[in-house]
């Protein structure tokens, strides 16, 4: 008698791969994604993790918050990182159900997103996704000051940030600032606009820095809302070193002027500022030097005064945005020292003029004091950080403090 057949086994079926659920919040715009195989649940049904908007849509636009969410079980790990590493960061609710992030994604930019779940009977599988968020239909850019990488600058330059648009939303955009120095120098961010009525956005410290101090500054804009949509499509990094220090003291009334370099004098010149009217005295104030112009052509009709000058002016240094500058004037030389006869400039003679132009470096402090019929310059004339004082100041930022 033959021996019974051995009955066939059956192997149970593979389980189902995985996919990935996406869901924007506030799902507007487009969203490419794309996934490979997902690992199998080793015990039961794999969790169901599905790749979709919250609009039935697959759209993740820059604000948009992701969410990812699981069925027949719940998720354990979510990682969701951007082309440079770094991650976005969200919790789970709904027992595991849901992962959110807690902050908005960027514009244009592709996010790695790897998730692992376990069903209820301790079957896991893992996800692995990318995907790339629209681009924002209206975009913030800024321009920075200092300007370069690396520069060495005065000790009373601030850190400067210029909107090409405005900021409605300051708070949302000046917790993403950050400046980092090397000995711990306080300071704070305030709100001005410039003059061109741009937003701008300075951090100066509290007292002058101390020279060879370095400083950071982190700006973690991408993808941050200014307000009304307008988003910024990238971060910012600068750097730069306080050399000696160096202030410029300008006294109207003895008409000289004094330079120091870490409290001690170098060199006093004579000058001639601008006459004793309303519209040509030269303003009083703290001063950073803005720029190193080199020869220049000054034409007073650019700054409202008519056809009362047409020159070409060398060793031009840049005091303020309504045209303050020292340079040199040989036109001037009879009064320079005797007569405040300028258009509101600081008038040199030649020789001194090269002199401090081969000196001084941006961001050094001219301090401007005695007898003027305007007075003092407003703030946003330049960078006048340094024309309040120190509580008022940080009562401009948008995280107000009074210490």
């Amino acid at each position: 008698m033959s021996p019974a057949p051995t009955p066939h086994r059956r192997r149970p079926p593979r389980a189902a791969r995985a996919a990935l659920a996406l869901v924007p919040l506030l799902g507007v715009g487009a969203l490419a994604a794309c996934g490979g195989p997902a690992a199998s649940a080793s015990k039961g049904a794999p969790v169901r993790v599905t790749l979709g908007a919250a609009n039935g849509t697959k759209t993740v636009q820059a604000g948009d918050k992701l969410q990812v969410s699981a069925a027949g079980g719940s998720l354990t790990k979510v990682v969701v990182t951007d082309p440079k590493g770094r991650r976005l960061p969200g919790g789970l609710g709904d027992g595991g159900r849901v992962w959110t992030s807690h902050e908005p994604t960027a514009p244009d930019t592709r996010y790695s997103v790897a998730a692992e779940a376990r069903n209820a009977r301790g079957g896991t599988n893992e996800v692995k996704e990318s995907l790339t968020t629209a681009k924002a239909d209206k975009l913030n850019k800024v321009v920075l000051s200092p300007g370069s990488q690396g520069a060495v600058v005065g000790i009373a330059q601030p850190v400067s940030i210029t909107f090409d648009f405005p900021v409605t939303d300051r708070a949302a955009v000046e917790k993403h600032l950050k400046v980092t120095t090397d000995n711990g120098t306080p300071g704070a961010w305030g709100w001005v606009k410039d003059w061109s009525g741009k937003d701008r956005v300075d951090w100066r410290p509290k007292e002058y820095w101390k020279p060879g101090t370095k400083v950071g500054l982190r700006a973690d804009l991408n993808g941050v809302d200014s307000g009304g949509g307008r988003y910024f499509a990238k971060d910012y990094d600068l750097n730069f070193t306080i050399g000696a220090g160096h202030v410029i003291k300008v006294d109207l009334d003895s008409k000289r002027l004094t330079f120091t370099e870490n409290g001690k004098e170098v060199k006093t010149m004579p000058f001639s500022a601008g006459r004793p009217d309303a519209q040509h005295s030269t303003w009083t104030g703290v001063f950073p030097l803005m720029a190193k112009e080199g020869t220049i052509n000054m034409n007073s009709e650019t700054v409202g005064l008519g056809d009362a000058y047409d020159k070409t002016v060398r060793d031009s240094m840049k005091l303020t945005d309504s045209g303050t500058y020292a340079h040199a004037a040989p036109w001037n030389a009879g009064k320079v020292g005797r007569v405040n006869d300028s258009s509101g400039c600081i008038g040199l003679t030649d020789a001194d003029a090269d002199w401090l132009y081969a000196r001084v470096r941006v961001g050094d402090p001219f301090e401007v004091t005695g007898s003027s019929v305007r007075g003092r310059a407003a703030e946003n004339n330049g960078l006048g950080d340094w024309m309040v004082d120190w509580t008022q100041w940080q009562k401009k930022s948008a995280f107000p403090s009074s210490t």
